[in-house]
């Protein structure tokens, strides 16, 4: 919440209160007037903060809804009005329908509202719906990776991140964890973040949003992610599944990362440095810049040093892709050298 929005709030509750204290309405005293402005004061910001996080779609059937209601019990009050019951059974039940309808129209309007097609009008409703659509929703998992302020650094990433307050909330206890491993892992999330927001190129918001009948944070994301029409953005393999199902679109780190590491084709040479031995008979390990591991035939004497291999195949698995090569000790470059 700003600065600002709580001022208004202050000075707002201030004068409803000031008001009822000053004018004793229904000749009440100063101190039932002024407990009756406070009350009423505390319901008018509570439903203006509740009307501020609802959707445009839902604030417009609510009025529609609304007003059709109002609309009705009017008609229905003026054909009472030429029966022959007395005035105040009348009066009761033309109030009572009143509240009735227009209570109904609310409800039933704001949650039919959320079927409208805002974009089919065009102009300022096309455009906010396609900037909610392009929200990126963060997950826990792909803050503490930490990979997200790199790719927010080179640009590619558009429309705003919106950091969701249960997912704060669960990165703030990973950091407070007694186990080492696990805080050291949260702290560097909310470093990550803090990194993310210093970014004049990104927008980050913190969504108030909660979902308090679900307890499973993966199941609040793609219920945040339907409502908001968000993408999810997480490195998560199970969340990533779960959400696919759901047919909530996903973007993941790790499918990015896979992306980007270069094509190489059997037959390629290629120039590795031979870090380890394999798990089989005679091999070496080697990794390119990127992580990719190579799996090296008959290069297990040539540990620490940097050779030309032959590229034999390419697996890509869930974990990622893997390179076998092979290393022919009867062309051996002389220039292979020791690290």
């Amino acid at each position: 919440m700003s600065f600002e929005t709580a001022s208004l709030r202050i000075i707002f509750f201030v004068s409803v209160v000031a008001a009822a204290y000053h004018l004793r309405p229904f000749h009440w005293s100063s101190l039932v007037s002024s407990l009756v402005g406070a009350g009423l004061a505390s319901a008018f910001i509570f439903i203006e903060m509740r009307l501020r996080k609802a959707s445009l779609t839902r604030l417009i059937g609510s009025a529609v809804g609304a007003s059709m209601g109002i609309l009705g019990a009017l008609v229905i009050s003026h054909l009472l009005s030429l029966t022959s019951l007395e005035k105040a059974s009348i009066s009761y039940v033309q109030i009572t329908l009143l509240l009735l309808m227009g209570y109904v129209g609310l409800v039933v309007g704001a949650s039919k509202g959320e079927m409208l097609n805002l974009a089919a009008m065009g102009g300022i409703f096309s455009a906010e719906r396609q900037g909610r659509k392009s929200s990126k929703i963060l997950d826990t998992s792909v803050i503490i990776d930490g990979r997200i302020a790199d790719i927010c650094e080179t640009g590619f990433v558009e429309g705003p991140l919106l950091l969701p307050q249960f997912v704060l909330r669960e990165l703030q206890l990973v950091a407070d964890s007694t186990d080492p491993m696990k805080r050291n892992r949260g702290r560097r999330g909310l470093d990550v973040m803090q990194r993310v927001q210093k970014m004049t190129s990104v927008q980050v918001q913190i969504v108030e949003e909660d979902f308090p009948q679900i307890r499973e944070v993966d199941l609040k994301l793609i219920e945040l992610a339907k409502k908001l029409e968000g993408k999810i953005m997480t490195n998560d393999f199970n969340l990533n599944k779960v959400a696919q199902l759901q047919h909530v679109p996903v973007l993941n780190i790790n499918e990015l990362a896979n992306a980007l590491k270069p094509v190489v084709l059997p037959g390629e040479i290629m120039r590795v440095f031979i870090l380890k031995e394999g798990k089989e008979y005679n091999q070496g390990v080697a990794y390119l810049d990127d992580g990719t591991m190579v799996v090296v035939d008959n290069a297990k004497k040539m540990i620490s040093k940097t050779i030309d291999i032959s590229v034999t195949s390419v697996l890509q698995t869930t974990a990622g892709k893997m390179i076998f090569g092979k290393y022919d000790n009867s062309k051996a470059r002389p220039e292979a050298v020791e690290s």
